[in-house]
């Protein structure tokens, strides 16, 4: 390569790095995920479904539903309500994301018990610490319109700081509220701690009241259901694990609560008959 050739080829590089240098900076970190259970939109519309098949509206996801684990934004520094406007949150108001942001039952709704436990699994394509915040939509959202930053209770329903990653995923834990019901979404945030990026995510949810009488609604989980009074006329069985009486001193009629000796006297006009026999037959033998 002669003098100039060299000469050239070090102007271009040089005025082609700065060019080059903003490209880098934006270009999506190596830290990536999203929730898969309850599934989140972006999830879905990944080139693996979240394991579902996709919606429909999935086809405006275009070439940007590729980067299904890099939706982030970096050096937030918990200034999330001031950098993500409100009927953005889904997207995190990232260009290329507004299909993130559409309103309306086409996306698919995970179950869930109204007051019942919630673990969230968090799909991780590389490891990274930091901490988890679920938040859930308060009573009287409108699954018709964009989620709002004031749909949003204060508090987070499940929380979780640098937890492990196993089978390629993390699981944030928390307890669901008991108090609304219906189709609500579900907004995960995660800060990471050793990068500058925190992580956004939507998740559909259908929130349905727990039986009255399903076991453990009104005990402790795990524990067996209260003895309930019984009705009227009706007899108790006996605790669990207390012997049975050998004859039973009473019976209820029923109606007054009066007890049924008669019962009682019928079984012994009958054993004296037997008896009674018995003897003649004997004699009989006798003679």
């Amino acid at each position: 390569m002669t003098t100039e050739h060299r000469r050239t080829a070090a102007a271009v590089a040089a005025c082609t790095v700065p060019l080059l240098l903003p490209v880098l900076a934006a270009a999506p970190a190596l830290a990536h995920g999203a929730p898969v259970d309850p599934v989140s939109r972006v999830a879905v519309c990944g080139p693996e479904g979240g394991g579902q098949p996709r919606p429909a509206v999935c086809a405006a996801a275009g070439r940007s539903a590729e980067a299904w684990d890099g939706l982030r934004l970096p050096d937030v520094a918990g200034r999330d309500r001031r950098l993500i406007p409100d009927g953005r949150l889904c997207s995190a108001g990232l260009d290329g994301f507004g299909w993130l942001d559409t309103a309306g039952t086409g996306w698919p709704a995970t179950p869930l018990t109204a007051g019942g436990a919630l673990t969230l699994t968090y799909r991780s394509t590389i490891p990274h610490k930091g901490t988890f915040e679920v938040y859930l939509t308060g009573d009287g959202y409108d699954a018709g319109q964009p989620p709002h930053w004031s749909d949003l209770g204060s508090e987070p329903v499940a929380t979780a700081t640098d937890p492990p990653l196993e089978d390629g995923s993390y699981r944030i834990r928390g307890a669901l509220p008991g108090d609304r019901t219906g189709r609500h979404l579900l907004y995960t945030v995660w800060r990471t701690t050793d990068t500058p990026d925190t992580y956004y995510s939507c998740s559909d949810v259908l929130l349905t009241a727990e039986p009255a009488d399903s076991p453990g609604s009104a005990d402790s989980p795990g524990s067996p259901p209260a003895a309930r009074p019984a009705a009227p006329g009706t007899a108790q069985p006996p605790p669990a694990g207390s012997p049975a009486p050998a004859v039973p001193a009473a019976a209820a009629d029923g109606g007054g609560g009066r007890t049924a000796w008669p019962l009682f006297a019928g079984g012994a006009a009958v054993l004296a008959a037997v008896a009674a026999g018995a003897t003649a037959l004997r004699r009989r033998r006798r003679h």
